[in-house]
């Protein structure tokens, strides 16, 4: 398992920094640095109180965390977030409660995970044609229909 160094800026007291789970987690729990409390249906914007120093050439992916989203109907409302390698702004995740009843999220919560990737950029070409594949044109379920 490889490791990288990421600084972390502490911008608000109380903040706390990403923490894995487990020793073979892949997310890192990110921390609610203020309480929210969210409406059914309603986004909330939940700060995490800390900014980071991703490594050139990775992204942050913020991620649900699955009791959170399960059990509190509570999962952020991009599904994914990106958190590009040159962003030193405060992590906010928007949270969503996808259920009927209101939800709280206080101080000191876990409200969803970061993973570090690697990434590529492309060189996007305009082209006239492009390569015939057995799939072709087949959109969503065509894979399954046969």
């Amino acid at each position: 398992m490889q490791q990288m160094k990421v600084n972390v800026k502490k911008l608000r007291e109380g903040a706390r920094l990403p923490v894995y789970g487990s020793a073979c987690a892949a997310g890192a729990d990110l921390y609610a640095a203020e309480g929210r409390e969210i409406a059914a249906g309603e986004t909330a914007f939940v700060p995490t109180g800390i900014a980071v120093e991703l490594p050139l050439g990775t992204v942050g992916l913020v991620y649900a965390r699955s009791g959170l989203a399960c059990k509190q109907d509570l999962a952020p409302a991009n599904k994914v977030g990106v958190i590009d390698c040159d962003y030193r702004g405060e992590i906010m995740v928007a949270l969503h409660n996808h259920g009927s009843a209101a939800r709280s999220v206080a101080a000191g919560d876990r409200i969803a995970q970061l993973v570090i990737a690697p990434y590529f950029t492309a060189a996007f070409e305009e082209a006239e044609t492009l390569s015939d594949t057995v799939r072709g044109e087949g959109g969503f379920g065509s894979t399954g229909s046969k």
